[in-house]
């Protein structure tokens, strides 16, 4: 049997954190070698997007962590561990942790990532209003903008389409403006639609 289809029996074709059965999928968790059963856990949309900071932290959603936290899988400990770290400012997270055991080696993997420093805030791509952007998304200019190392003049009002998110800096996307593609401040765009 392939590790997927053993993974997808163990978890009976729920989210092995929060039960939903829409969307789910395999996700590895980090740091590892090789994928095995204790570091492989079946998860949905909503969970991935917010263990991977693509949304906001949603606490009642992650209310879940109260009952996967027992799991006897070591990789949705892992999971657990370090989302009740990002939502402690939350007293049940904090209560939840208190009581939560890991072995030491556990413990070593959930913490190896950094990831339980983190207070919990998401840095998104926004645009003037404050609106999350995404990837392939169509943005307006809300400001006329001279283009860098060219006589290009990008007019305010300009559509952009297909714009891409530049990974570590939440406030540059690129996109491209007659055939040129160029990086454009968040705080100058609005999204479109």
């Amino acid at each position: 049997m392939k590790l997927e289809e053993q993974v997808q029996q163990r978890s009976e074709n729920k989210c092995e954190l929060c039960q939903s059965s829409n969307n789910l999928r395999i996700y590895e968790v980090p740091p590892t070698s090789s994928s095995n059963q204790d570091n492989t856990i079946f998860i949905c949309d909503k969970c991935q997007a917010q263990i991977d900071k693509k949304e906001e932290l949603d606490s009642n959603h992650w209310s879940c962590l109260s009952t996967s936290m027992w799991s006897e899988v070591p990789g949705v400990q892992v999971v657990s561990w370090r989302m009740l770290h990002r939502l402690k400012n939350e007293s049940w997270a904090m209560d939840n942790l208190d009581m939560m055991y890991l072995s030491d080696e556990t413990l070593a993997w959930a913490k190896a990532t950094g990831d339980h420093d983190s207070d919990g805030t998401v840095d998104l791509h926004k645009d003037a209003n404050g609106n999350i952007l995404q990837s392939g998304d169509t943005i307006v200019l809300t400001k006329s903008l001279d283009v860098k190392g060219s006589t290009l003049n990008a007019k305010m009002g300009t559509v952009v389409k297909n714009i891409r998110l530049v990974p570590e800096n939440t406030e540059q996307i690129e996109g491209k403006i007659e055939g040129q593609v160029i990086v454009i401040l968040t705080k100058y765009v609005r999204k479109q639609g």
